[in-house]
């Protein structure tokens, strides 16, 4: 049970809130630790919550229950977060948050993962993203270069990234760490569209990623990329250089990456790290 207000349910777990659209068991949670943090605001139809058990803290991503703001069914939901914890056993990288097991809860499905403690870039975390974007420049350069080099790794093991965007990227900063989350969409490469518009924000999205019966491959890998320099030193979604905080050669590396026409970006990822890295 739990308390109907407005739209959404809201129970108490460790005495924290978290918001339904309808009710869910989740006294599961219980065998894994005690919650200290509740995300319930994705539209993923995931429910994601932090546990201390011991010393040790760790991110469950759940499965099974009707989200706040999913439009899709539950039993969708888990089909799709079963097929994640393969992806993420496949491109475990230094870069990744670190990503423990998985199995079948009731009707639901659990992953569970270190918990990071990070900042989240993120619009849908307006405090955290502030603290992100005031980072020294240096500690944002590191965090594009670490977002480069997963998806030169992601390129290499054959996968596209799809649904990628800020809230994908984390920063640790007592560790000076950058880490990726949130990698459940990506896919083999290369896909077809077969959705008309991909999941994902719009401002890290290529023209094929919203193309019917467009090839999505690591050329759209390279937009992606780009769309993430200007959300990093642009803060903008319009791609303008009086806003760019690094020099006009990278602005143009960046501008070539977000080319509209596929054949005018650079035609792998690691074609654009090398011209990343020429202009100083």
């Amino acid at each position: 049970g739990g308390l109907r207000i407005g739209g959404s349910l809201i129970k108490v777990i460790d005495g924290l809130p978290c918001r339904l659209q309808t009710d869910c068991n989740l006294d599961f949670l219980s065998a894994y630790g005690r919650v200290f943090r509740v995300l319930d605001d994705q539209d993923s139809g995931n429910l994601c919550f932090g546990l201390e058990r011991g010393e040790r803290r760790y991110f469950l991503k759940f499965a099974g229950a009707q989200t706040l703001r999913y439009q899709g069914t539950p039993e969708q939901a888990v089909k799709r977060l079963k097929q994640a914890s393969a992806i993420y056993m496949e491109l475990s990288h230094p870069c990744l948050i670190p990503y423990h097991c998985s199995e079948k809860v009731g009707d639901g499905f659990v992953m569970i993962f270190d918990w990071v403690d990070a900042i989240c870039m993120g619009k849908q975390y307006s405090g955290q993203r502030e603290q992100f974007m005031a980072l020294p420049q240096e500690s944002l350069l590191d965090v594009f270069e670490a977002v480069l080099e997963f998806h030169r790794y992601v390129a290499k093991r054959g996968y596209v990234a799809i649904d990628f965007y800020d809230g994908s990227i984390l920063y640790d900063r007592s560790a000076h760490k950058p880490y990726i989350c949130d990698i459940d969409f990506y896919q083999k490469s290369p896909t077809v569209n077969t959705m008309g518009r991909l999941w994902g924000s719009s401002r890290f999205m290529s023209p094929e990623e919203h193309t019917l019966g467009a090839v999505v491959d690591e050329v759209t890998t390279v937009y992606t990329m780009g769309a993430t320099a200007f959300a990093l030193f642009c803060g903008e979604t319009e791609h303008t250089l009086e806003k760019w905080r690094l020099s006009e050669e990278r602005y143009r590396v960046a501008m070539r990456a977000v080319a509209s026409k596929r054949s005018e970006r650079y035609p792998t990822l690691a074609a654009l790290t090398a011209a990343w890295k020429l202009a100083k």
